[in-house]
C-alpha cells in the first residue's frame, strides 16, 4: 500500500489530474481489498477508557468530533498501534511529526491534506478498505448521500469520526459525540517559557449512553502522547440527546 499514499495524496492537485487520480486510487482499492472486520469495536487509549459503553469506538458507526488535531489523533492512537490502517482526510495543519509522537504508525497513516469537493468520494472510497477514517467536511452533502455512506460503513466495518465543521456541524447519523473543552496550555511564564503540555477536557455522549461521561487528559502530554490526570475518574452529566436515527440507504 505504499504507492496509495502518494495516490490519495495526489487528490490535492489541480482538477485536470483528480479524475485520472480517483481511477488510479480505486484500482489499488480493488487490488487489495480487505475482508469485512469482524471485530465488535476498535481500541481506545486508555486515557479514554471509561469515555465510552464498551471502552472502544463501534465498527461500522460514525462519530461527531471535535476538529481538534490533537483529539483525533489520540483517538486514531490505540487502534493503529494494533496494526489497524488509518486515514486523515481534509485536515491540512495535523502534522505527521505529532502523529508519530501519539504513537500513530506512519506506515500505517493516510493523509488527504486537500480533497476540496472530493472529501466524501475519497472517504467513501477510503471507507474500502480503511477501518479507521477521520475526516473534516469541506462542504454540504446531501441526506441520500449521507445514507448510502453510513450503509458502506456498515458493509465494512468501518468507523468514521467526522469533525465538526461551519458546513454541517453535527453528523446527522451520528452513534455518538467525542467533543474536547476547556483545553489550557502550561509552561508559559510571563512572556517567556517554553509550552510543556496542555490539559483538556474530552466528553463523550452516545446512543447506548445518553448521559455525558468527561476525563480531564494532558493532550498532548509531557512526551506528545494523551496522558490521564491521576485521580479524576470520570463523570456522568445527563445532557438532552441530539442524535437523530439512523436511516438505511434503498
Amino acid at each position: 500500500m505504499g504507492n496509495m499514499l502518494d495516490t490519495v495524496a495526489s487528490l490535492s492537485a489541480p482538477d485536470d489530474v483528480r479524475a485520472g487520480e480517483v481511477l488510479r486510487l480505486r484500482r489499488e482499492i480493488s487490488r487489495m481489498q480487505r475482508r469485512r472486520s469482524e471485530q465488535p469495536l476498535l481500541p481506545l487509549d486508555t486515557a479514554f477508557s471509561s469515555l465510552l459503553p464498551d471502552d472502544g469506538l463501534l465498527t461500522g458507526s460514525a462519530y461527531t468530533v471535535s476538529p481538534s488535531p490533537s483529539l483525533v489523533l489520540a483517538l486514531l492512537s490505540a487502534a493503529s498501534q494494533k496494526g489497524h490502517w488509518c486515514a486523515v482526510i481534509g485536515m491540512p495543519t495535523l502534522g505527521v511529526e505529532a502523529a508519530a509522537a501519539f504513537g500513530v504508525d506512519l506506515d500505517r497513516l493516510i493523509l488527504v491534506p486537500n480533497p476540496a469537493e472530493r472529501w466524501l468520494a475519497v472517504t467513501s472510497a477510503l471507507a474500502e478498505v480503511v477501518p479507521l477514517i477521520a475526516v473534516h467536511p469541506g462542504s454540504r452533502v446531501r441526506d441520500a448521500d449521507i445514507s448510502r455512506l453510513s450503509a458502506r460503513l456498515r458493509d465494512r466495518g468501518t468507523t468514521l469520526l467526522v469533525a465538526e465543521s461551519a458546513a454541517i456541524g453535527t453528523w446527522p447519523q451520528s452513534e455518538g459525540s467525542i467533543r474536547l473543552s476547556d483545553p489550557h496550555w502550561h509552561g508559559l511564564g510571563e512572556g517567556w517559557g517554553l509550552l510543556q503540555d496542555c490539559t483538556a477536557t474530552v466528553t463523550a455522549q452516545t446512543r447506548r449512553a445518553p448521559l455525558a461521561s468527561s476525563v480531564q487528559v494532558r493532550l498532548p502530554g509531557s512526551h506528545g502522547a494523551v496522558e490521564a490526570i491521576k485521580d479524576t475518574p470520570a463523570t456522568v452529566t445527563e445532557l438532552p440527546t441530539r442524535f437523530t436515527p439512523l436511516a438505511v440507504a434503498g
